[in-house]
């Protein structure tokens, strides 16, 4: 396999597990949406709404990436997605130690999921940029 082959390759197999990865979890929203009412700040209004609106922006999104001519916007518009995120993964933080579902996030988790979103930040921006 010649080395431009490779790269196009890999390209597209992160690609694929990227945009996988927003299907699958904009899908989790409906099938454990007691999940996320659990990790929801009081002050944020209409939280049905919401978590089934996140769900079906990240499905859309994540389906969006895999189009080459949409895919700047699909990136760009992810990046805007998971910065608005912050203030329930801030919440999170507050809120830690707590049971979301079966899971108990202490705050060492809770602290972990900020590196995580500036892991798909920058993973976002790199599909902007190719």
């Amino acid at each position: 396999m010649h080395q431009t082959d490779n790269r196009t390759f890999t390209f597209k197999l992160f690609l694929w597990i990227y945009a996988l990865l927003y299907v699958l979890a904009g899908l989790n929203h409906f099938i454990s949406t007691d999940v996320y009412y659990a990790i929801m700040p009081e002050w944020l209004p209409a939280h049905s709404l919401l978590i089934y609106l996140s769900g079906i922006i990240e499905i859309g999104l994540g389906v969006l990436l895999l189009f080459s001519g949409v895919r700047k916007l699909a990136a760009i518009l992810l990046i805007v997605m998971l910065i608005s995120f912050l203030p329930v993964h801030m919440y999170m933080i507050q809120k830690a130690p707590f049971m979301l579902g079966k899971i108990l996030v202490t705050p060492i988790i809770a602290w972990a999921r900020l590196p995580l979103q500036a892991l798909l930040i920058y993973w976002a921006f790199y599909y902007y940029n190719k």
